[in-house]
Order: structure tokens, then sequence, then C-alpha cells
């Protein structure tokens, strides 16, 4: 009895599938079923959601994070572990629960975390006296103001030379080199040691500390 090599081609194609669905079905079974799930974030007290609150699932290393008006969605499988958690507020946990859909719509309201400081006791004085000798125990320095010292011309030189520059002056000094470099495009720039002027205000200075 001779078949026809399109019959036995055919029957092993339709065997080949049934044994790949039948594979394919007990795979399935295997695994868990994936859910998107979606939520807001609410506070204790607030009508609309908690921006920037991370929901992370442990075991599986990813997650996500609420936007702006509180709103959330991510992939799990049934079964997840979900840690929700945010600053200035208790951690949330939740488990994907058994679902027959595959999006799934939660809200979960956060507790503040409130933290509660030691009480500090204000001990006031009880005599204007008291204050007095307690604040004159201190030592403190007592500022006396703008003297004549202040106004020493070495000081004050030391300070010029040492003080930096502040944003405005570092400004001016760019432009000053920038409009020099304008100025010397064309010829030499000056050499300030050839300018008669600054000889006479240099031996003027030599006669006023002679004179000191």
């Amino acid at each position: 009895m001779k078949y026809c090599p399109k019959i036995i081609f055919a029957l092993s194609f339709l065997i080949a599938s049934v044994v790949l669905a039948g594979n394919n079905t007990l795979y399935a079974q295997g695994q868990k079923k994936i859910i998107q799930l979606s939520g807001i974030i609410l506070g204790e007290d607030s009508v609309s959601g908690i921006p920037g609150v991370h929901i992370y699932v442990p075991k599986a290393g990813r997650g996500t994070t609420s936007n702006r008006v509180g709103y959330f969605s991510l992939p799990v499988l049934e079964g997840d572990e979900l840690v929700v958690s945010a600053i200035g507020y208790e951690k949330q946990y939740f488990r994907v629960p058994d679902y027959d859909k595959d999006n799934l719509t939660i809200i979960i309201e956060l507790v503040s975390d409130t933290t509660y400081l030691e009480t500090v006791e204000i001990m006031p004085f009880p005599t204007e006296e008291i204050f007095k000798e307690a604040l004159v125990a201190l030592n403190l320095p007592v500022d006396k103001g703008i003297t004549s010292d202040s106004y020493n011309e070495d000081l004050l030189a030391l300070m010029l030379r040492t003080t930096p520059y502040d944003g405005a002056l570092n400004y001016r000094y760019s432009q000053d080199l920038w409009a020099q470099t304008q100025a010397n495009r064309f010829g030499p720039a000056p050499n300030p040691f050839l300018n008669p002027f600054n000889w006479a205000n240099f031996f003027k200075s030599l006669k006023r500390k002679k004179k000191r």
C-alpha cells in the first residue's frame, strides 16, 4: 500500500503542531501571569497625588516613580511583593493578587512619618541682675567700632593687595583688558617706564616716605 507524499507531510505537520501546542500549554501553566499594574499615590489629607514616590519590586529588581500627579504604571507578576516609599512617609507594602485580567488599578494611601524630638526646656533668668552677671561671665569681645587704627595706610594697602575681586571688579578688569587690546591692535603697546608722569609720581611718593 502506497501513501502519497503530500498526505505523509500533512500528517507529520499536524502531529508536530499538536506536540508543540501541548508543550506551550504546559510551559505557560508553569509561568506566572503578567499584569500591568497602575495606580495613584495619595496622602492622608491630600486630594491630589504625591509625586516622586518609588514603587519597587525587590525580587525582580525593577520599579518606577510616580509622576507629578501621583500616577504610576509598571508590569508585574502575580504574587510580586511591592515596596512603596517616599521621603516623609512610612513605607507601604502591596502584594499583587491572582487576577483574571491583564491590568489592575489600585489606590495607595501613604501615612506621614512623624519624627518627635526631645523636649527642650528654656530656663529664663529670674532677675535682671542675674542675667547681667551671666552675660559678663561670658567675657564676650566688645566691638569698639571704627577707630583711627582702622584707617592705617599700611593696613589698608595690605587689604587692597589681598582682597580678591568680586564679580563687578572682575568684569571691569576684563573689559579694560579688552579695550586696551583693541587700542593696541595697530601699534606697539605703550611702556609705562617711558611715561614721565609715572616717574614724577614715583619720586613724589619717595619724598613723602622720607618726611615720615
